[in-house]
């Protein structure tokens, strides 16, 4: 009679033919709760505070390693909008000065001569001919290693390259641009016969260098996630490997392989002590890939010691910066933008 009057409990508060099922562990949680306070029904009133007292423990800890979180991530973003907020209140100013349109498309860099020119044109384009030079060589390799370590490297040949671009990422870029400064230049000055080893040639090299890990470690996990079932379908079709990668894997993965390169790209905008070691340090414009240059970050790096505490000049670099900030941003978006828009998930959605 007991157990068919605890059977009767139960059924109010679970349906029977979940009650004393196999499934019973999966009911709704609230109906668990109740359960255990049908249960407790008889104890002593010590033993229900007690379990009361230990399930409020449980609950603090959650909202506490939450909130620690919650905080973490609030820390991060106040400190970036303390930077962007002090990158403006420092570079606006130049802007009383010269007009955004003479700053922004101004021939002439030369901030310490009577009067000053403040045109950032050549810096400019100094950086984005670097960039789209070291992208035409690292995009390639960089995608191209990628898919070798995910479909076609044996697994002994992967455990042996997996590292050796891995250790690309590890290395300084002062000791990138020192090898490119003491090998690349004079190697490129005496076979091709140029004036100077140091060049937007040599600097998009060592740059291609510096993206390759970022463009090879990200358009690998895209491939590795691409759903099993695709490329094993392609397979029994009659495709060949190849044919399987270009029609099948690569659309698939094109998401997380476009992330990659613009990624790769935007550090590459932004490096400083590479392009300020072997660019050459000329700001004009060039009309070779051979000519000196000088990217904006090289300017800012080579110049913000030497300008007077809020000059014009001290102004106008960091407006370099906020230029720079926004690129560098327009980049992350339209990543962010590539990702969300090809995103796959699951087999079905390609």
């Amino acid at each position: 009679m007991k157990k068919r009057s605890i059977q009767n409990s139960i059924s109010k508060i679970i349906p029977m033919p979940l009650a004393f099922s196999p499934l019973w562990p999966f009911i709704p949680i609230c109906n668990l709760r109740d359960f255990s306070l049908l249960l407790n029904k008889g104890r002593s009133p010590n033993t229900q505070i007690q379990g009361e007292g230990s399930l409020l423990s449980y609950k603090t800890k959650d909202n506490i390693i939450k909130y620690l979180f919650f905080l973490c991530a609030l820390v991060s973003v106040l400190v970036l909008g303390l930077i962007v907020y002090f990158l403006f209140i420092e570079g606006v100013p130049i802007f009383k000065v010269v007009s955004f349109k003479d700053f922004l498309f101004g021939k002439y860099w030369y901030p310490t001569s009577d009067p000053p020119s403040f045109g950032i044109l050549p810096l400019f384009l100094g950086s984005i001919y670097v960039t789209g030079l070291s992208s035409v060589f690292s995009i390639p390799l960089g995608v191209l290693t990628a898919i070798y370590l995910a479909e076609i490297a044996n697994p002994k040949t992967r455990s042996i390259i997996k590292p050796i671009i891995e250790l690309l990422a590890a290395l300084p870029s002062v000791v990138i641009g020192f090898f490119g400064m003491v090998v690349v230049a004079p190697f490129l000055q005496k076979y091709l016969d140029l004036d100077t080893g140091l060049n937007m040639f040599n600097a998009a090299l060592m740059l291609a260098f510096m993206s390759i890990p970022t463009i090879c470690s990200i358009s690998e996990d895209a491939i590795y996630s691409v759903p099993r079932e695709l490329k094993e379908g392609s397979l029994a079709l009659g495709a060949t490997h190849l044919q399987t990668i270009i029609r099948v894997i690569l659309p698939a993965s094109i998401s997380g392989i476009s992330t990659g390169v613009i990624l790769g790209m935007s550090r590459a905008i932004g490096e400083t002590m590479v392009v300020l070691m072997v660019a050459g340090g000329a700001a004009m414009i060039p009309e070779s890939i051979f000519d000196p240059v000088r990217p904006m970050p090289a300017s800012i790096a080579a110049e913000m010691g030497e300008a007077p505490y809020h000059s014009e000049h001290y102004f106008a670099l960091f407006a370099i910066g906020i230029v720079l900030f926004f690129l560098t941003l327009i980049f992350n978006l339209i990543a962010d933008h590539i990702s969300h828009k090809y995103k796959q998930v699951g087999a079905s959605t390609l």
